[in-house]
């Protein structure tokens, strides 16, 4: 089994790689929206007290796919390889219309398996995660 790690994607948080090939199967390890190079989560401004000035879960969605996007291809995949998708939302009630509607918009032609997973927290202040399993031909 290859490890694969990308400093083109968001630094893990933890000692783990971006993801793990088994045979003709990706496993990435969970990814969450934060920008590569950075802990700077995307929509997300908070003040120096810690209390939230600003927060767009819609950016947070659109990077998150970006990120899986990247580990994909630097892995030797592609988004079209997707086959499962599980997805980790910190606010089921507040966000799952709004990442229902995304989503859609990125996997209308893929269509892969998926798994939308209500949760308390994520180990930072991001509001979304996804864990992906994908196939490489």
């Amino acid at each position: 089994m290859d490890s694969i790690s990308t400093h083109k994607a968001p630094a893990p948080v933890g000692l783990y790689p971006h993801a793990k090939r088994a045979g003709n199967l990706l496993f990435l390890s969970g990814v969450g929206p934060r920008k590569p190079g950075t802990d700077e989560i995307p929509g997300l401004v908070k003040s120096k007290h810690g209390n939230y000035i600003q927060f767009s879960f819609e950016e947070q969605c659109h990077s998150v796919f970006q990120n899986v996007k990247v580990i994909l291809e630097e892995s030797g995949a592609s988004w079209d390889n997707l086959i499962d998708v599980t997805v980790f939302l910190v606010n089921m009630k507040r966000d799952f219309d709004t990442y229902n509607k995304i989503y859609a918009e990125y996997f209308k032609d893929i269509q892969p398996c998926r798994t939308t997973v209500g949760i308390d927290a994520l180990p930072t202040d991001i509001a979304i995660e996804l864990k992906c399993i994908a196939f490489i031909p």
